[in-house]
């Protein structure tokens, strides 16, 4: 049995190295495994063809959207901003929090927009890595935790190589940064309703959030 290891780029020991081939490997629809501010994620571009791949090695799940990590706030002001979300993505980004908002003039596709609600989740990562990534793609890059199905997200290159191995992912390339700092995922914030409403308390506490908005609804985990 041939052992068909990921394609992997070394960028623990050249963080600067050239990112051409990954850039043109996303415009094509192909996927990357990559260091975010939290955990390893895996995505690739927002065509329907990038979208359905890595949905495809998710499990096919279709109840769950993909993040979107843009460049900036004014890259996705075709969304619905409103004054809470503003208010929040001028405290936070880039950082780890991803706000849920509507997309009322489609600017994104089915997958990372929710079908039924029309919503979409966007975060500015402080990530450098991603940055040059956005910028050499010219869009927005889809996020997803990198996991083994029933496990936690992986941290670090190595782990990112075997899921993908273990899942039989085929021409994704593992940009290895070595091992993160333990992490939670990114906070993730509804701001469609009246009130921004927390749906998953995560490196951002509640408790910070609420410094910046006191009406700010969510249950504080343990």
């Amino acid at each position: 049995m041939i052992d068909t290891k990921p394609e992997r780029l070394d960028l623990e020991a050249d963080p600067d190295t050239d990112l051409t081939v990954v850039i043109n490997r996303l415009r094509d629809g192909g996927l990357i495994a990559y260091p975010t501010e939290t955990v390893y994620g895996l995505g690739g571009g927002t065509s329907a063809l990038a979208v359905s791949r890595v949905r495809e090695l998710k499990g096919g799940r279709t109840d769950k959207p993909l993040i979107a990590l843009v460049e900036s706030k004014d890259a996705v002001d075709q969304l619905s901003w409103t004054e809470a979300a503003r208010e929040l993505a001028d405290v936070l980004w880039p950082g780890a929090v991803t706000l849920v908002l509507e997309d009322p003039s489609g600017m994104f596709p089915q997958g990372i927009r929710e079908e039924a609600t029309g919503r979409v989740g966007v975060r500015v990562s402080p990530h450098p890595l991603i940055s040059r990534l956005l910028k050499g793609l010219g869009g927005a890059l889809t996020s997803t935790s990198l996991n083994a199905p029933g496990e936690p997200p992986v941290s670090s290159g190595s782990a990112a190589s075997d899921v993908l191995r273990q899942l039989g992912a085929k021409d994704v390339i593992v940009l290895d940064s070595g091992t993160l700092w333990p992490s939670r995922p990114s906070t993730v914030v509804d701001c469609t309703g009246p009130l921004p409403v927390v749906l998953r308390e995560g490196s951002v506490s509640i408790e910070r959030l609420r410094y910046i908005i006191p009406e700010i609804y969510g249950q504080e985990s343990d």
